[in-house]
């Protein structure tokens, strides 16, 4: 079966102040699921915000430890922006109502962009262009000043130009070895030697990957493939053509 190749291209909970409560956006969409290219971020209302007092009292100045672990555990699970109610940008912004210098919440923000910088680069490599659009969009909302920002956008501009082939596989039928993943993995390979292409195949584990490439070879046998294995939770192939094709 022939595969065709593919293109592809929330708000935190807000610091209210003493003064007044209002409301901020609420993301709608969750980390998992990239939006089509067509649409912006669909922002509405989720839930009610919580009231963070700007008070420096010592009762308020005693959370910030257990907050700050929570946020940092938030962090490295990737709720960055979401859920609405338990996410790492939400309490660090609540760290620093309290302590508006605390450095700890200042880096995590920090941190929160360059995650997200990471996982655009991520999308944009496999071919996900609307995905990689998103989560730089969330990069910026965090700190739209961080100098990662703008190579991250030039890299992504770049990417979208490009004419690589891009394919997305459907991993119960690569997992299982089925005679219709060999059939497009065949196919990807005889692509692969008639672009002289170099390959870039994404799996969740290595020896899925392993078997990926030994199909292809078999099916081009005599030919020198080139290419790499990146280990990751989307399972698919990139094909980078040569410059100028």
């Amino acid at each position: 079966m022939s595969m065709q190749p593919l293109r592809f291209l929330f708000f935190p909970l807000g610091v209210l102040l003493l003064s007044s409560c209002q409301t901020p956006p609420a993301e709608s969409t969750v980390e998992e699921e990239p939006q089509s290219a067509n649409e912006v971020l669909d922002i509405r209302v989720l839930s009610d915000a919580e009231v963070y007092s700007g008070s420096s009292s010592a009762d308020n100045r005693g959370m910030i430890p257990d907050i700050l672990y929570a946020a940092l555990q938030a962090l490295s699970e990737d709720r960055l922006l979401t859920p609405v109610d338990d996410n790492a940008h939400g309490r660090f912004k609540r760290v620093l109502a309290m302590d508006p210098k605390n450095e700890l919440a200042l880096e995590g923000l920090q941190d929160i962009v360059v995650r997200y910088l990471q996982l655009a680069g991520e999308s944009m490599r496999r071919g996900i262009f609307d995905e990689a659009e998103t989560l730089l969009g969330r990069a910026r909302f965090v700190d739209s000043r961080h100098p990662g920002i703008a190579s991250t956008a030039e890299a992504l501009r770049l990417e979208m130009n490009s004419n690589d082939l891009f394919f997305r596989l459907d991993y119960p039928n690569y997992s299982a070895h089925s005679e219709l993943a060999q059939n497009e993995l065949a196919d990807i390979a005889r692509q692969t030697r008639e672009h002289e292409a170099f390959f870039l195949i994404t799996a969740p584990n290595d020896d899925l990957a392993r078997w990926m490439v030994s199909v292809m070879r078999e099916a081009v046998s005599g030919y020198r493939l080139r290419g790499n294995i990146e280990l990751s939770s989307r399972l698919g192939i990139r094909l980078r053509l040569p410059t100028g094709e």
